[in-house]
């Protein structure tokens, strides 16, 4: 496993940063940030999260640099049964959250093609 210098300095090169800005970011000279990633210095836990925030991960995606970070899921390319899968997955107060969404939108549906077909009718 790689250190955390490491990992934060292949991110770095990878956004086309300086070790200054990073070092600014954290509040650390540059010479000590330079230690981090040569694996002689380590990082506080607050100066690791504002580097981890900084790059859009968590300090988890960070540190496990194992390239196993799941990709993001969209459902718009799954088949109904795979969409189904996916929801029974989350835990129970997304899961419920989204079931009150659906029903919401099947509640907007049915008005509407109520009053349409009433309006229709007159």
């Amino acid at each position: 496993m790689k250190n955390v210098g490491t990992i934060i300095k292949g991110l770095r090169e990878e956004k086309g940063l300086t070790q200054q800005q990073i070092a600014d970011l954290v509040h650390m000279h540059r010479s000590n940030y330079s230690k981090v990633e040569k694996g002689e210095r380590e990082l506080s836990l607050d100066a690791t999260n504002k580097i981890a925030l900084y790059f859009g991960l968590t300090i988890d995606q960070l540190l496990n640099d194992e390239q196993n970070i799941p990709q993001e899921i969209t459902t718009e390319d799954k088949s109904l049964m795979e969409q189904v899968k996916l929801i029974a997955q989350l835990e129970p107060e997304e899961k419920s959250m989204v079931f009150k969404m659906i029903d919401t939108f099947l509640t907007k549906k049915k008005f509407k093609d109520f009053f349409q077909k009433n309006i229709a009718a007159l």
